[in-house]
């Protein structure tokens, strides 16, 4: 696996990129030579992740970014007052532009999908409208499917893949976020391959103050992350537990070592070349970096919400059956995830 951590800038860097690259890269010239220039950037789906994202983003001064969200009160909040991020990185409040239509928003040069995985196919449809011609489309979800969702919109060789860990965000209200760690962004392209604008897209990235490493292979890293995923998600969401507490607790540790466990075993008979071999101490060690995160699936119940079932947990258990590796706990987990949804509309007595 080739890992890109060069940091080339301006013009020059890109043209000698662009001379040693295939046709397929060759195309989008136009938006790596643009390096030191306003960049447009949509960002549909500004939930906590999305708004850290808009956040950091806008605060580079550079850029034209456009916030894009079906929530009404947190759209007209970042209009009327900015968008407040703090956290990690710092406090600061910035001014972006926020609206429900995506209809609005035109000409990006660069869209980011940062929705759940339900929202990613009408966010995909949008992205392909608000986006130039040739602009990559990056999406950045939890779990396993969402790109190929994307690309049965825009096709797979306009789609990047972002993986972040260690980020934990979490909505403190309308137009504020909070987010309790800062670890890497990892980024690829969905066809595979080193290219001159996945280099370009990670310098956006990093004008940010955001830690970014690029992939050949995004795939492998999509799985190592969901395997921690699949680790806190689900017991998480069950128990009420903070990932550290998950950890402390050794009924709620032995739940989660085993979907662990299963996680890895599936990628194993997939052949991706993870690059671990012993996952519950490499999940432990991704948990010991965020003791007191809620996962979005936790955030969800406690919310009385539908979580992400389907693409973490339940990818384990869908991908297992496809080829044959049994899952019994994560079966376990899948189902009383939905049990326990199932009655989030109806009024508690």
């Amino acid at each position: 696996m080739h890992i890109g951590h060069s940091r080339g800038s301006g013009l020059k860097f890109a043209e000698n990129l662009i001379n040693t690259v295939p046709a397929r890269s060759r195309s989008l010239a136009a938006f790596v030579t643009e390096a030191d220039q306003k960049m447009k950037i949509g960002i549909i789906g500004v939930g906590a992740m999305g708004s850290v994202y808009a956040g950091l983003l806008a605060d580079v001064g550079r850029h034209d970014v456009w916030a894009i969200d079906t929530w009404k009160e947190h759209v007209d909040a970042i209009n009327a007052k900015g968008l407040r991020v703090e956290g990690a990185s710092g406090d600061r409040t910035v001014k972006i532009k926020a609206t429900t239509d995506a209809a609005q928003v035109k000409d990006c040069d660069l869209v980011i999908i940062a929705t759940k995985y339900d929202g990613v196919t009408p966010a995909a449809k949008a992205a392909l409208a608000m986006a130039k011609p040739d602009a990559p489309i990056l999406t950045i979800q939890n779990g396993l499917g969402s790109a190929d969702k994307v690309a049965a919109v825009v096709g797979s060789k306009r789609i990047m893949i972002g993986v972040v860990g260690g980020f934990g965000a979490s909505m403190k209200g309308p137009g504020h976020a909070h987010h309790n760690g800062m670890e890497f962004l990892r980024l690829g392209e969905m066809d595979g391959g080193m290219t001159p604008r996945l280099e370009q897209v990670a310098e956006i990235w990093r004008s940010g103050s955001f830690k970014v490493l690029t992939f050949d292979d995004i795939h492998k890293m999509i799985w190592e992350k969901l395997i921690c995923n699949t680790t806190y998600s689900g017991p998480c969401a069950l128990t009420g537990l903070k990932v550290g507490e998950v950890q402390a607790n050794p009924d709620a540790w032995k739940v989660a070592a085993a979907c662990a466990t299963e996680a890895f075993n599936v990628a194993r008979a997939k052949g991706i070349k993870l690059d671990f071999d012993d996952p519950v101490a490499y999940v432990k060690a991704f948990g010991q970096k965020i003791p007191g995160a809620r996962p979005s699936m936790l955030l969800d119940h406690l919310a009385r919400r539908p979580a992400e079932v389907d693409n973490i947990n339940g990818a384990i258990c869908r991908e297992g059956a496809a080829i044959g590796v049994p899952t019994p706990v994560n079966n376990v987990v899948v189902a009383l995830l939905r049990g326990r949804e199932s009655g989030f509309g109806k009024a508690r007595s």
